[in-house]
């Protein structure tokens, strides 16, 4: 939708010709901006409340530099998940106030610092090697406006780590949830909060946790009725979720 287009739907409002629910309906299906390697979708802030978040495996340098640039210009936050060094050096030539979280792999530039949430959405991890895991849930969560929390190490080898923590949990309003091995922190934690839980399963674990596989099924198989699960190492699909959730 070009600039004269625009223009004549909010001349259209203006004169009554048609409602306001029925052009924000309209812009909701404005297009997405062609980079030729790239089409970036500006407007799914309208629709979904929450960014686009550039998934950088698989590019190069450049291109996410390229669409790291678009995005920033609407004066939003900006995210890229999965992003190797290389590709903060290029997004920081343009860039220059990005941030690189090296645990959780993520590229952030903070433009908005409003909180749109509702609550605390708390990270939990097993242990420490989930923390990278965590780490992508916790950046994801704090860039989409929300307050956070994180509580590290307190799997269920050692529970009485877990249970230390009660007051945060009772003050959590989403819980993320990252385990590797047998996966089974998630059922406690949902045992204990009476608010979502998103169980993360993680690629930790000897030969027979088929990395993270036998999390997964264990998760999956919960017997705690608010438990939802993502996939393998997905902490920044736990995080949008969560902030979706908090949002409501």
């Amino acid at each position: 939708m070009d600039a004269s287009t625009l223009r004549k739907l909010f001349q259209q409002v203006k004169n009554g010709s048609i409602s306001p629910d029925e052009a924000v309906s309209r812009l909701r299906h404005m297009p997405f901006e062609d980079l030729g390697f790239a089409k970036v979708d500006h407007h799914r802030t309208l629709r979904l409340g929450l960014p686009e978040v550039i998934f950088s495996q698989g590019k190069t340098p450049q291109q996410v530099a390229a669409i790291f640039k678009r995005l920033a210009a609407h004066g939003k936050n900006v995210l890229a998940t999965k992003a190797k060094k290389e590709h903060f050096q290029a997004v920081k030539k343009a860039i220059r106030k990005a941030e690189y979280n090296d645990l959780a792999q993520t590229i952030v530039l903070r433009q908005d610092s409003a909180r749109y949430g509702n609550g605390i959405v708390a990270v939990i991890s097993a242990g420490t090697s989930d923390i990278p895991v965590a780490e992508e849930a916790l950046v994801t969560a704090d860039v989409m406006g929300n307050e956070v929390a994180h509580l590290y190490d307190v799997g269920v080898a050692g529970i009485h780590r877990l249970l230390a923590n009660k007051a945060l949990l009772d003050k959590t309003r989403v819980a993320i949830v990252c385990a590797g091995m047998e996966g089974a922190l998630p059922s406690v934690v949902g045992g204990l909060v009476g608010v979502p839980v998103i169980a993360v399963p993680t690629s930790i674990g000897y030969g027979a946790a088929f990395k993270g596989l036998a999390a997964l099924l264990g998760m999956l198989n919960s017997c705690a009725s608010n438990v939802s699960v993502v996939n393998i190492d997905n902490g920044f699909g736990a995080g949008y979720v969560a902030s979706m959730i908090n949002r409501l």
